[in-house]
């Protein structure tokens, strides 16, 4: 289950609460989250002015922070364990590549892919996300992205 605290923190807590299996949060827009709340969470996924205004996200399990144009990292319990750089694009929109962005990270993530791979797989999605004008474009099937990155550099 994938939720982002737009639709309110007390429903959030619920759905962790009675969410079966893996939990992400995409913990934007940023505000103080109950200690119950992220040790629920698998992964927390926030940009990196979320990152610092969330100080107990340092001690999640898992963190996902994106920069933009350069690129994203993954934190364990505040220590940095893979990163990827950003795909190379012209921003035309930047409605709902967030979102983009935290979809494919967790299909990414639950489908094996490590989390350097991963990441840059979410990244190339996040990047034809923005260099669309539709504020909800037709992305490509994940397999698409996971082809098209290389293990090696995270982009081809």
């Amino acid at each position: 289950m994938l939720c982002q605290l737009e639709v309110g923190l007390p429903l959030v807590l619920e759905a962790a609460r009675r969410a079966k299996g893996y939990f992400v949060l995409n913990a934007a827009p940023a505000m103080d989250l109950p200690t119950e709340l992220l040790e629920r969470c698998d992964l927390v996924i926030v940009n990196e002015s979320e990152y610092a205004l969330i100080p107990a996200l340092a001690q999640a399990n898992l963190v996902a922070v994106t920069y933009g144009g350069d690129g994203s990292a993954m934190f364990e319990h505040g220590q940095k364990v893979a990163e990827a750089p950003a795909s190379a694009v012209r921003v035309v929109n930047t409605v709902g590549a967030g979102d983009a962005f935290c979809a494919a990270l967790v299909l990414a993530l639950r489908s094996g892919l490590d989390y350097t791979r991963a990441l840059a797989v979410a990244n190339a999605v996040g990047a034809d996300a923005v260099g669309d004008p539709s504020s909800q474009p037709d992305l490509a099937q994940l397999s698409h992205y996971v082809e098209r990155t290389s293990p090696a550099t995270g982009v081809r």
